[in-house]
Formats: structure tokens, sequence, C-alpha cells
């Protein structure tokens, strides 16, 4: 630990001219006294009271004030390896304040951090434990149903069996989420990019979730017909699950009837932006900034009834960024939403 006394000479330096003004006033008057006048002597004794008062009361109050100041640094040294004790040691009071001023901000701003990441630490448990609880307490009741003497009766044992499956893929949809995240979030997850048409990952998706839009009556289609491929440079899978987990949002709280629409354009020489639009039920202006939070829904209980598991926008959103690249969202009550997300142009297709 390097060790610098900064300076301050002017409390020494008025001090000094004080005490020395008092000496000399003392002499003059004992001189007086005794009618015994010497000046080369005053001033010898008053250039000697100055230098010795000077230079005792820097080292002093030097000392005094550094034993103080240096406890404070190494009682802040325990709170952090990076503390003020870890560079240098001042004892000029404007630094010395300014310094602590800077490291209590610090020390104020990871506090702020860490109460909002102890409220997301509780939600997210409540959130887990809340969405783990409901399929699992609907498999215990089927099973001890049964177990309580329904088991004879194939009908109800067949379909008791057969809602009991369900709660176990959704316990199951919603482990692989979960462990899906994590790996985003940590990034633990290899993109294998290649070139593809992004249209004809988007037809797959269509064909794919074509049964369950039929459901709601709802129809997916392209905003004009695309002849060319449009090729694209990413993780064709990740991409795919993307669009998917905006297709079945969008279906998910579209109105019945309705249409989703999905679109593909140039943004700039090296980029595309796909835009998947629909007309359904919108979402209000304060739940825009939390939609992508891990098992936020909108919706609290009409949204749960529909299944999932309150983590497909958050993965769409990690999936985005870990290709590098942006998700956007717009929306309006009763008019729709609109989510859009760039990619990266295949070098083949820009050549």
């Amino acid at each position: 630990m390097s060790i610098r006394l900064k300076k301050s000479y002017r409390f020494a330096i008025r001090s000094s001219l004080l005490i020395s003004l008092f000496s000399f006033l003392i002499l003059l008057f004992l001189q007086w006294i005794y009618d015994v006048f010497n000046w080369y002597f005053i001033l010898i004794f008053l250039l000697l009271s100055f230098i010795a008062s000077f230079l005792l009361l820097q080292i002093r109050i030097e000392r005094f004030i550094y034993r103080r100041i240096k406890k404070i640094y190494d009682d802040v040294a325990l709170l952090e390896s990076s503390s003020p004790s870890s560079g240098t040691i001042t004892t000029d009071m404007r630094s010395l304040t300014e310094e602590i001023e800077k490291f209590a901000q610090g020390k104020k701003i990871e506090i702020d951090i860490l109460k909002i990441r102890e409220e997301y630490r509780r939600d997210f448990l409540g959130n887990v434990s809340h969405e783990l609880k409901t399929p699992l307490f609907t498999v215990q009741g089927y099973i001890e149903t049964l177990l309580d003497g329904a088991m004879e009766n194939k009908n109800i044992r067949k379909k008791y069996l057969q809602r009991a499956a369900k709660g176990v893929d959704r316990l199951i949809y919603i482990v692989k989420d979960l462990d899906l995240i994590t790996k985003l979030e940590v990034g633990d997850l290899n993109l294998e990019r290649e070139d593809f048409d992004i249209i004809e990952v988007i037809e797959g998706a269509f064909e794919l979730l074509e049964m369950k839009a039929a459901k709601k009556k709802i129809a997916l289609t392209f905003d004009t017909d695309y002849i060319k491929p449009i090729m694209v440079n990413a993780d064709k899978e990740k991409i795919q699950q993307v669009l998917i987990n905006l297709l079945v949002n969008s279906i998910k709280y579209g109105h019945t009837n309705g249409t989703t629409e999905v679109s593909v354009e140039n943004l700039i020489k090296n980029k595309i932006i796909v835009r998947v639009t629909d007309n359904g039920e919108g979402i209000p202006k304060k739940d825009i900034p939390r939609i992508f939070e891990r098992f936020y829904r909108v919706d609290k209980s009409g949204s749960r009834s529909e299944g999932g598991s309150g983590l497909g926008l958050s993965i769409v959103k990690h999936l985005i960024e870990a290709h590098n690249e942006k998700i956007f969202v717009e929306s309006e009550i009763g008019v729709g939403s609109e989510f859009s997300f760039t990619l990266e142009k295949s070098k083949v297709q820009n050549s």
C-alpha cells in the first residue's frame, strides 16, 4: 500500500506566525522592562521561533490527522478490496472528503442494485413456485383420485391419466425452458451459425402452429408473396424457436378470427428486420418494459389458462441478444402488437 502525505501548510504557517508574533511581543515587553534592546537578537529569535513552531505544528498535526484518517481507510478497507485504502492515503481534507463521498456514492449504487436483485429474486422464486405448483397439484389430484378407487373405471382411469400426462408435459416444458434460459443468461449456449432462407423458416413455423391457430380461427400470413429466398446468417434452430415463441404469443393473446402477419424488410446494407404483427388485445404501456422478464404475464389469470411456461418472450430476447441483434415491441390496447427483430444478411446474398 503506497502512502503519500499531501501536505497543506496554510494552517501551520498561520499558526506559526501567530506564535512568533506572540513570542516577539513577550520578548519585546521583557526587553522594555529591563531596558535592553537588541534588534539583532530579536530578529534571530523571531525567525527561529517561526521555523520551530512551523515544523512542530506541521509534524504533530499531520501525524495526528494521519492516524485518524488511516483508521478510517482501514475500516473502509474491510468492505471491499477496491476501497480507497488500496490506493493513496491523503491528509488533505478536501481530497479526503471528495474521496469518501465518491466511495459512499459507489456503495449507495451497489446497495440499490442489491435491493433490486433481491426483489427480483423474490419475484422469481415466487413465480417458479407458482408455475410448478399448479401442474404438480393437478397431477397429484388425478393420481390420488385414481388410487382412491377411480382406477377401477376404465373410462375415468384413461381420462385422468391423460390429464395427468398433460400436467407432466407442462412440468417438463417449464423445466426445459428454465434450463435454456439459464444457459442463455450465463452465456453457456453455443450458436451454430449458417446461411439459410428466413422465408422457409417462417413457413415451417406456420405449418407447426397451423392447428393451434385454427382452434382460435387466427390466420397466419405473410404481408406479401416472397418469391425469392432471403438469406440470413444465424443459428437456424434458435431463430425458428424465436419465431415459434412470437407466433404462439400472438395466437395466445389474439382475437378469434384475427390475423397474425409476418413481414421481412431490408433495414440497412447488411441487416434485415422481421416483423410479427397481430390485431389482438394489445399490451398496456405500463407493462411493455417488463414483458421480457421471466414469468411476467400481462394477464395474470387468462394467460395461465392458455398454458406455456411464462418464459417465451424472455427466451426470445436472450436468443436474439445472443446473436448480437436487437428486438423491439410496439403495442396499443385494442389495436394489436408488433414484435420485430434484426438479423444479419448472408454474405452470399450480399456478394
